[in-house]
């Protein structure tokens, strides 16, 4: 099955996806994009899509949550049986790169391009899907959209989620026309595939084409308060202080050495993270009386996440037990490890061979859309090299023939559960 992709046409398509919310790097050639759910930029990058799928010959419907999915139905196919699916996102992080989310949309839609150009002949539906709010940077926690459509997050929860301005999901969908009335349903897809940006190195350091995921990381977060007293920070004795950044430092670190240790002893992929903390009342001359903290705990293993998490509750124990602060703990994010499917992982290694491309297996320390739609059917993450693994940056880059060649191993695995299944 020849499924050449135009690799022009798919560089044009990203090129002009990142003009929407562009943000200058340097004069090397590489920029970013801040294009966050119900900005102009979003609508902008959404009406070009819509464009796109339409030119294709899909047709387009949108959901609630403003999912968008765009559906190319040949003579060829049965119009009632389940469709093949393929996609990502288009929202970003702010000044986060060009290609992560873009990439799986657009070459999605090549994937349909080339395929219908090759003259092959599927027996059931393909569609290119864009779900809404991927990245949790302005509504939730993150794929938001593939939650509410695969059931897991109520849709009139998720419409109410609200920015730091104060507006809702459903008030911003509404304001750039992107709230409707279809459905997009991955539990009647036959199969799902998404393509995204490795966001590592593995596939860099071995030179090969494409990576076929395994598992998709589990993730928590964790909100925690620690409270001390704020005091003057001179006139307070070292020895009558309870200060509530001195202990999160301890927190910090803490977490790192509970992390450092399971990779050592059980699980390599584990991490944990305390990125964030706001502390009180943030002043120089006083002894800082409370601190928040967000964690977040990675692994493709359960069970180590579990060790990390619990290793952190017993942190803070202690510093209630030494220090005398107070603390609060609480999990509003936890998403467990999932495997992708083994078949539609086999059917992607036939069709890089097919295409004499270089793939790998590996697993995948983000999170992605394909997760969500996995509890549903079966679902797939195919990964393309990044240079350097920098993502969520104006750094991050894939070449563009490492694009089309990613490209060209999605078409043939759509094409093979497209054609093969009835």
């Amino acid at each position: 099955m020849d499924l050449s992709v135009d690799a022009d046409r798919l560089r044009a398509d990203l090129e002009a996806n990142a003009a929407f919310g562009r943000v200058e790097y340097d004069d090397s050639g590489k920029r970013g994009r801040t294009n966050r759910t119900g900005s102009e930029a979003n609508a902008a990058a959404r009406d070009r899509l819509v464009e796109r799928m339409r030119d294709a010959g899909l047709e387009v419907a949108i959901d609630g949550v403003g999912n968008v999915l765009g559906t190319w139905t040949p003579d060829s196919a049965d119009p009632a049986a389940a469709p093949v699916v393929s996609g990502s996102h288009l929202d970003s992080v702010p000044e986060g790169g060009i290609f992560d989310g873009p990439l799986g949309t657009y070459a999605a839609l090549e994937a349909v391009r080339a395929t219908r150009e090759a003259g092959v002949e599927p027996t059931r539906p393909v569609g290119v899907v864009s779900f809404t709010e991927e990245e949790g940077a302005t509504f939730g926690n993150g794929l938001l959209g593939s939650s509410v459509a695969t059931g897991e997050t109520d849709a009139e929860a998720a419409l109410a989620s609200e920015s730091d301005d104060g507006e809702t999901l459903g008030e911003a969908l509404d304001r750039i026309g992107y709230r409707g009335d279809d459905a997009v349903n991955p539990a009647t897809w036959a199969a799902f595939y998404e393509l995204h940006i490795e966001q590592d190195t593995v596939l860099e350091a071995a030179g090969a084409d494409a990576g076929m995921v395994t598992t998709i990381t589990g993730i928590t977060h964790c909100d925690v308060t620690i409270e001390g007293e704020a005091n003057h920070a001179g006139a307070t004795a070292m020895g009558d202080r309870t200060d509530a950044l001195a202990a999160a430092s301890e927190f910090v670190l803490d977490v790192e050495g509970a992390a450092n240790a399971v990779v050592e002893e059980s699980s390599a992929s584990a991490v944990g993270t305390v990125g964030s903390l706001s502390v009180s009342p943030n002043a120089t001359n006083v002894v800082p009386g409370r601190v928040d903290a967000e964690v977040d705990i990675r692994d493709v293993e359960g069970e180590s996440m579990e060790t990390i998490v619990s290793e952190a509750r017993e942190s803070l124990a202690r510093l209630e037990r030494d220090r005398g602060v107070e603390t609060s703990f609480e999990r509003p994010f936890d998403v467990a490890p999932t495997p992708m499917s083994d078949r539609l992982r086999e059917g992607a290694h036939a069709a890089a061979a097919d295409a004499g491309r270089t793939a790998l297996d590996l697993h995948s320390g983000a999170a992605h859309d394909a997760m969500r739609v996995a509890r549903v059917t079966d679902a797939s993450l195919l990964f393309a090299p990044s240079r350097g693994g920098i993502s969520h940056s104006p750094r991050e880059w894939t070449d563009w023939a490492d694009c089309a060649a990613a490209t060209e191993v999605l078409a043939g695995a759509l094409a093979r559960v497209a054609v093969d299944e009835s």
